[in-house]
């Protein structure tokens, strides 16, 4: 009955099952963009914000004003910032190069205990950080790299999902591709480099935006490597400040934005290489 009703009365108005569906369809990608672009409007109009309250959410800030980023740079924010920048940058450098070498050699080369190699990699996925956490302090201790940005920098340089990724991108390049040009004279360095890296670009795209990502937003190893705040990175800044009594929490939502924009670029970036590497798998069978 009450769908007769709502039949009759949608053919009253002049809405077909098409519009219907159409106009559902907007209400929920509406609500979606409301769910998660909420925090992001709240981040953007606190951080220029002279006095935002956090617990409304505006568009435009009250009273427009860079006063915010001014007390946190008086906090140290933009070294906080460069310390990142520099970590991100190194760490997924030497991340991707580690990632490519490793899964160039677990995907085309045959080796024993290659299998163990492999779910050894896949191991370390499951470790939490705080299990590793002391082992790791001390490591870098005997090192000599503590209170260093390459102390942070060195362990970020294998990831097990990067290694996986790429070794199971690399394991669907045609092998023919190979000993043609091998016919043709190409050296093991010379196919490397011209023909299994170029073809790997989707895929390092995904491990290019997921590395830096994890890297951004490490907390407990740039802590465990300070010495003293001038060593903290963005992430470690930022808890400090939310616990400062003496801000506000525009400071905090500064800090916040500063530390959004530098993925979000890579993300932008990187986007095309991203989503290929991530519908590459599903296209293929």
């Amino acid at each position: 009955m009450s769908a007769g009703v709502a039949r009759h009365c949608d053919t009253a108005l002049g809405w077909g099952p098409s519009r219907v569906g159409m106009v559902g369809r907007a209400a929920m990608c509406v609500a979606a963009l409301l769910v998660f672009c909420g925090p992001l409007i709240t981040v953007f109009s606190g951080a220029f914000d002279h006095s935002p309250d956090p617990t409304k959410l505006s568009l435009l800030p009250n009273n427009p004003s860079t006063i915010n980023f001014e007390v946190a740079g008086e906090r140290g924010i933009w070294g906080y910032l460069v310390n990142s920048l520099v970590i991100a940058g190194g760490g997924l450098l030497l991340q991707v190069s580690v990632s490519v070498f490793a899964a160039y050699a677990l995907a085309r080369k045959k080796f024993r205990a290659q299998a163990l190699v492999m779910l050894a990699v896949l191991t370390t996925m499951m470790l939490p950080e705080e299990v590793i956490a002391i082992p790791l302090s001390l490591t870098i201790g005997q090192l000599g790299l503590k209170g260093t940005l390459l102390g942070v920098i060195l362990p970020l340089g294998a990831w097990g999902f990067s290694i996986f990724v790429m070794t199971e991108f690399m394991k669907e390049i045609p092998a023919e591709l190979e000993e043609a040009a091998k016919v043709d004279g190409a050296g093991e360095l010379r196919i490397f480099a011209q023909i299994v890296v170029p073809l790997c670009r989707p895929a390092l795209g995904v491990v290019a935006v997921f590395g830096f990502t994890m890297i951004w937003d490490q907390y407990l190893l740039p802590l465990i490597v300070a010495t003293e705040p001038a060593d903290y990175t963005l992430t470690v800044a930022l808890a400090s400040l939310r616990s400062d009594d003496q801000v506000g929490p525009g400071v905090v939502l500064a800090g916040a934005l500063l530390a959004l924009v530098p993925s979000l670029l890579v993300y932008l970036s990187l986007q095309k290489s991203f989503l290929r590497g991530i519908t590459s798998g599903a296209v293929k069978g």
